[in-house]
């Protein structure tokens, strides 16, 4: 392995530890914080998943580099799969914590801090965010095994 193909994968492995963890962590303590009706929190774990999102495109694409390629061989064909599928149900996630955010702050935008008798109009985005958040990180997991495996 040549000193460049190091310094990508200290970059992989570094961007998959500080960006896939908190990621992880704001989508799957969503829903605690919906049904408490704490809005500011929200606010703050949309923001975190956003951020934490974006820059989770850097690991793909240090991936990328990593792979010279080698799309031929089928773990590394399934890991991207798998992490483009996973983007995409962040996608949903993020979508559902606006719509959460919407609901419990009364449509108007005010900032109350405080969910209000709303609360319950959100069962369906806390069921979804929570499903979704766990699937991600199953996926996570599944591809943290393909690259260990090889």
């Amino acid at each position: 392995m040549s000193t460049a193909d190091r310094i990508l994968l200290i970059l992989h492995v570094g961007f998959a530890v500080f960006t896939l963890g908190p990621l992880t962590a704001a989508t799957m303590s969503t829903p605690r914080y919906i049904r408490a009706g704490k809005i500011e929190v929200l606010r703050y774990l949309r923001l975190v998943t956003r951020l934490y999102g974006l820059g989770s495109l850097g690991v793909f694409l240090f991936g990328l580099f990593l792979a010279e390629g080698r799309f031929d061989q089928i773990w590394l064909s399934v890991s991207m799969t798998l992490f483009i599928v996973a983007l995409a149900l962040l996608l949903v996630v993020e979508r559902d914590q606006r719509k959460a955010i919407s609901k419990l702050s009364g449509g108007h935008g005010k900032e109350t801090g405080r969910a209000g008798p709303e609360a319950s109009d959100t069962k369906a985005e806390q069921g979804r965010i929570a499903a979704l958040s766990g699937i991600v990180a199953l996926l996570w997991l599944v591809i943290l095994v393909l690259m260990f495996w090889n």
